[in-house]
């Protein structure tokens, strides 16, 4: 089997593992009293009937996922280049692929009985506190904030320009725009909210108060219209990424003469 082809293997399965955690994401927002982060999902994965095998699953698409995104950032598979903007993006590409491998590591410590208790917005406090305790930690700290917030006019940009659709098979079908716009401007917010809680708690130095998505949903309680807008808008994008798993074009003529040369 080529490399092109495990490396498809590895994306189609971490887009339908994606498509898993975003889907319950939303539904849970939706319709439970207390908002879920990525790893509540993958807890609350684990207390289905055959959870544990389901997780296993899940796991491994996570890690696939996460190994794709790793060595497309490496490899330059969608062709951003060596630019300074170039390589903006692939390093975002390497921090969710980073993310995912993460994600997997919980997602088999909970199948295994290792997960401890501490729940997300636990994790993510601990992570900027120590973050903030190495030397210029608190400079570093408003850097991943300000990097969410890039994130944020990514997600942002692409909900706008739907330029994501460059990357199916001609024959996606047509919903796949519509769905996938409004996920990736779920994903805007969120991560916007995100990165001012981080840059935040830098200028602050009260890293106790940084949370995960959970916290960052729950937030926005209190505007109830827009609460409801992103939990949909999750609820599709875990739509969408099952839309990837099947149309998602993963070869290219110059990644294919990279990976023989």
């Amino acid at each position: 089997m080529s490399r092109v082809t495990n490396i498809e293997n590895f994306a189609r399965a971490g887009y339908l593992s994606r498509a898993v955690v975003y889907g319950l994401l939303g539904y849970l927002t939706l319709t439970t009293a207390r908002s879920q982060g990525t790893t509540g999902v993958l807890e609350q994965i684990e207390t289905m009937s055959a959870g544990g095998l389901l997780l296993s699953l899940v796991g491994i698409g996570l890690l696939g996922y996460g190994i794709f995104r790793l060595y497309g950032a490496w490899m330059d598979l969608q062709g951003h280049g060596s630019d300074a903007k170039g390589i903006a993006v692939r390093l975002g590409h390497a921090a969710s692929g980073f993310a995912h491998v993460f994600l997997c590591y919980f997602a088999f410590r909970a199948v295994l009985g290792f997960s401890g208790g501490s729940g997300e917005g636990d994790s993510a406090g601990q992570a900027a506190g120590t973050l903030a305790s190495m030397p210029l930690g608190d400079i570093m700290l408003g850097i991943v904030g300000l990097g969410f917030v890039a994130a944020a006019f990514n997600q942002a940009v692409k909900a706008y320009t739907a330029n994501f659709m460059a990357l199916l098979d001609a024959d996606a079908p047509a919903m796949a725009k519509h769905v996938g716009r409004a996920g990736y401007a779920a994903r805007a917010v969120v991560f916007a909210v995100l990165g001012w809680q981080i840059a935040a708690a830098a200028l602050s130095g009260d890293t106790g108060s940084v949370g995960g998505i959970g916290q960052v949903l729950d937030s926005l309680r209190s505007t109830n219209w827009l609460y409801m807008a992103v939990a949909i808008g999750l609820l599709l994008f875990g739509l969408f990424s099952l839309v990837m798993a099947r149309y998602r074009r993963i070869r290219n003529d110059n990644v294919l003469e990279r990976l023989t040369s």
